[in-house]
Parts: C-alpha cells; sequence; structure tokens
C-alpha cells in the first residue's frame, strides 16, 4: 500500500495514539494482515532524522541494497539500472549458487522536499511465492523527526503454502509477532509477516543511523536492534551474524521466520 501524501498526513493524526504508547520503547506502530494467500506487514514510526538525511539516504537502488542485505538470510544484493537483485538463502551459511534471486523493480513515485516514495516489485519469488512489493513513504514531522512507513507483502502459492503449513507445526510453531489478538501476540501467517517486515524496517533505521560510519557500524546496529525484540527476532549471535555477514567464518544455520 503507497499512501499518497494527504492521506499520509490523515493516518498520522489516527495513529497518534499507537505512536504514543506502545511496547516498543519508541514512536513505532506494527500491523499486518492475511487474506486469500496475500501477506502483508505495515511499520508506521517517527525516526529522530531530518526529513533531508532520508530523503538523501533512500533514493537509490544502491543505497537499498546496501538496506536489504542487513537481514541475516539475505546474502547479497546487486543493483543496477532500474532494479536490484536480491539473493535470498534458506540457510545464512547456504552457498551463495543455490540462493533463490528476487528480481525487484525499482522506482521512487514522489520526490519533493517534503515527500518520499520509493516502490520495489517482484513477480516471483523462493517456494512459489510471487508478487513481493516493498514500498516507503516518509514526510517531515519538524526539523529534526521524519515520520515514516513501510510495507511489505507477497503473495503465497500451493508449494509455499504447504512449506508454510510444515514451518509452522516445527520449528516455528511458538513464534510470535508483535500484534496482540485476545490477550497474546499473534502467531502463524502473522507472525511470520510481522517479523520479516520489521527486520526490513530496523535494517532502513540502523542505516540512516550509521550512515558515514562503515559497513561494521552497520551490521552491529542492526543486529543490537533485534536483539531489543529478542523474544521475535533472535536467531544467532552477534559473532555469528558477523561472521555470516563479513565472510570470517561458519555460524550456526538458522532459518528466518
Amino acid at each position: 500500500m503507497q499512501l499518497s501524501q494527504t492521506l499520509f498526513g490523515v493516518l498520522v493524526v489516527q495513529i497518534k495514539p499507537q505512536l504514543e504508547k506502545n511496547a516498543f520503547g519508541r514512536p513505532l506502530h506494527i500491523d499486518s494482515s492475511d487474506a486469500s494467500g496475500k501477506m502483508a506487514g505495515d511499520v508506521y514510526a517517527i525516526l529522530d532524522h531530518p526529513f533531508k538525511r532520508v530523503s538523501e539516504g533512500l533514493s537509490s537502488s544502491k543505497q537499498w541494497c546496501e538496506v536489504l542485505v542487513l537481514p541475516f538470510n539475505v546474502q547479497k544484493c546487486e543493483a543496477g539500472g532500474q532494479g536490484l537483485k536480491l539473493y535470498v538463502g534458506r540457510k545464512p551459511t547456504s552457498p551463495i549458487e543455490e540462493a533463490q534471486q528476487l528480481d525487484f523493480s525499482y522506482s521512487v513515485p514522489a520526490s519533493s522536499a517534503d515527500h518520499l516514495q520509493v516502490k520495489l516489485a517482484a513477480p516471483k519469488g523462493p517456494a512459489g511465492t510471487k508478487d513481493y512489493l516493498i514500498t516507503f513513504a516518509a514526510t517531515p514531522l519538524d526539523e529534526k523527526r521524519t515520520m515514516v512507513h513501510m510495507h511489505y507483502g507477497y503473495a503465497m502459492g500451493t508449494m509455499s503454502r504447504m512449506a508454510m503449513s510444515t514451518y509452522l507445526s516445527t520449528s516455528g510453531a511458538d513464534k510470535v509477532g508483535f500484534s496482540s489478538a485476545n490477550g497474546q501476540l499473534v502467531g502463524g501467517t502473522r507472525g511470520i509477516i510481522e517479523r520479516n517486515t520489521m527486520r526490513y524496517f530496523l535494517a532502513i533505521d540502523a542505516y540512516l543511523d550509521t550512515l558515514g560510519k562503515g559497513k561494521r557500524a552497520t551490521l552491529e546496529k542492526w543486529f543490537a536492534s533485534t536483539e531489543r525484540y529478542a523474544k521475535q527476532l533472535h536467531e544467532m549471535t552477534r559473532d555469528e551474524y558477523l561472521a555470516v555477514k563479513e565472510g570470517k567464518g561458519a555460524a550456526k544455520e538458522k532459518v528466518a521466520g
């Protein structure tokens, strides 16, 4: 879902209570849905960065490659032309030759002094998944803060639904997301989409926080940010994560979800 600047402003007012009071310890709200095989997650947040920093830091496909490669199962990203190629491994330590390639188109539907929209779309993904969509929108709140919205979603086919069912009945059975339903954190497919959406949002946040400080600083920031929500996002130790991302040795094999 891509929001116009006007609708974005209306939404900011509507979700203000959730941004001011939540369990995240920061102005952030997450929502998710799973209907007719289409999974979607949305994060709304206020970043302590001027809009200019956000806009200039996230306006090219090369910059987005540096963001999207931070989650541990993403092994490589290549930017070029009007798109980027994302290589996702079933496990962080899988050979790059076995990685699944997602070909994203890249566009910037809006870019002005007070509004940015970015759109990435891929028609096909791993295990029969399809219709991947990542959108990002930002607008300034004041001179120091920026309101952002990130959407992440995809659709499942027969093969991916079968794989999902197996995962949820085995290693993913006890994993949860961030939203509450009937007094409990959501699990199942909504838990999966919320965890993955949050990983990508925290990648955006870490990248902006460490602009100009080098790759190691960004990796450290992303891992530390995910550990704040260890119940949902912990998959490996800091040293294992850095080993995967910097190619310094083997790490325990994990599967994201």
